[in-house]
């Protein structure tokens, strides 16, 4: 975790605007996407849920009409990791836009990290600094959620949705991706083992000062007792 340099009054720059939830798949990313949008309107902070996919399912679902398996065997690992980032990085565009227009809170679910991550754990590595070269244009969220859950559970709790399969190798190696991002330090990790609705408190818990100011900026004096992400300051 990064650690914050000072203690003191603390002055917040600028209203909570986007907050993004990333892990691996299993992790519950959209079910607590969805809560936190719904949580944050209800206490005055109107929000939308944004899925910021890379169209993997839908890669999938035409290679299956294709006769092919699965979408890396369609477009090869390049190519799918390629169409994928390029996939996400429009749907985080879009989101970003529509977000100026309408003045709500976007709660991602997905994020850049996310394709960085994929790349990582699918051994894309070579593409990671083309890539991170598109999505430069993002600003960073002012709060990035990790959920974090080890990957047997992640892995039952795929199998248990019956939607669609990841190995447990894969989501090993994508859970260790996250943890060797660069961005690593500015996450703030939670929980994901937990019960939903403990998991949904202890989010909430984190942005606690900005929905006590109604999403503006707000001064700090306590003193610091602990080590926390800059990105869990508003």
């Amino acid at each position: 975790m990064g650690a914050l340099a000072s203690t003191g009054v603390r002055r917040a720059r600028g209203r909570l605007r986007t907050v993004a939830l990333i892990g691996i798949d299993g992790s519950g990313k959209t079910t607590q996407a969805y809560r936190l949008a719904e949580s944050l309107t209800a206490a005055g902070l109107p929000a939308t849920y944004h899925r910021n996919a890379g169209g993997r399912r839908w890669l999938g679902r035409a290679a299956h009409r294709l006769g092919r398996p699965d979408a890396q065997s369609l477009l090869g690992r390049d190519g799918m990791l390629l169409a994928e980032s390029v996939l996400r990085w429009l749907a985080i565009a879009m989101t970003l836009i529509g977000g100026l227009f309408s003045g709500r809170v976007a709660v991602m679910d997905r994020y850049a990290a996310c394709q960085y991550a994929s790349l990582r754990a699918h051994g894309g590595h070579r593409w990671e600094r083309l890539v991170r070269a598109a999505y430069r244009l993002f600003p960073r969220p002012q709060v990035t959620f990790l959920l974090t859950v080890e990957p047997i559970e992640a892995y039952r709790r795929i199998e248990r949705r019956g939607t669609d399969h990841e190995s447990l190798g894969f989501l090993a190696a994508a859970d260790l991706a996250y943890r060797t991002l660069p961005e690593y330090p500015t996450f703030v990790p939670v929980n994901a083992d937990l019960p939903a609705e403990e998991i949904a408190q202890e989010i909430r818990g984190h942005l606690n000062a900005w929905l006590a100011a109604g999403g503006e900026p707000t001064d700090y004096a306590a003193p610091v007792t602990e080590l926390v992400p800059l990105q869990a300051r508003p």
